[in-house]
């Protein structure tokens, strides 16, 4: 019988994972050995439970990686219809495994904190980097902060389709005067991957600023977020 390695060691390929030596089983593994010692696939085994009659379920999820390019940002964007698509993932795994890949998008999000001094663009895209990476639809997102640039809140103030997303600067503002805001930052994503801004993103970057200044809030930046990269209207001049 042939046998394949996985990185972790050996197991043979079609044999069930109870069969495995008990180092090489994902469950027993984690126990002995700690979670960072599993692969990616191990970990997605954990989650989804099992695999089909004629494959186990770590070799199902390095089959699901695999289409992905061992890529676990390009895994989160999956939609329910890909990942189910695959022979052994029925509705429930393909939605634990999504569940699972949002409990860490949410722990990113919070991780960042919010005792953060922005000072470049490149602060305010780590900042925002987890909260808009990974998303099949746009959203649009302000950071509020105080006069030190300490932010002092983030938000998500609009959600739309794939192409675009309708902003209230009413609901800009109102959170702004809220939070006691000195400066804000907006921020939103293209889910295409470019971040070149539309003529549709100059003009609500403008008619913000206006409001903005009106009520004596500064306008820092407006950053689009895409594929590992962004766009800074300020490092731009076009503030």
């Amino acid at each position: 019988m042939e046998e394949e390695k996985t990185g972790q060691g050996y197991a043979t390929q079609k044999m069930p994972i109870k069969t495995w030596a008990e180092d090489d089983r994902p469950r027993e593994k984690f126990l002995l050995k700690g979670r960072h010692s599993l692969s990616d696939a191990e970990l997605m085994a954990l989650i989804i439970g099992s695999g089909s009659r004629d494959e186990s379920a770590l070799d199902l999820c390095r089959r699901i990686l695999a289409s992905c390019g061992n890529n676990l940002d390009r895994l989160g964007k999956m939609g329910t219809g890909e990942i189910s698509s695959f022979r052994g993932m029925g509705n429930a795994k393909t939605i634990s495994l999504l569940a699972a890949l949002e409990l860490g998008r949410r722990r990113n999000v919070q991780s960042a904190g919010s005792a953060v001094k922005i000072a470049s663009s490149g602060d305010a895209y780590a900042l925002l980097r987890s909260c808009l990476s990974d998303l099949a639809h746009e959203e649009f997102w302000v950071v509020y902060l105080n006069r030190s640039n300490i932010v002092v809140n983030r938000e998500q103030v609009s959600r739309g389709g794939m192409n675009a997303t309708v902003v209230d600067p009413k609901i800009v503002f109102r959170k702004a005067l809220s939070a006691g805001a000195a400066n804000i930052i907006l921020a939103h994503n293209h889910p295409s991957g470019a971040v070149r801004p539309s003529e549709q993103d100059m003009r609500l970057t403008r008619r913000l600023k206006e409001g903005a200044a009106l009520l004596e809030i500064g306008l820092l930046d407006h950053i689009i977020v895409g594929d590992n990269l962004y766009f800074s209207f300020a490092d731009e001049g076009l503030l």
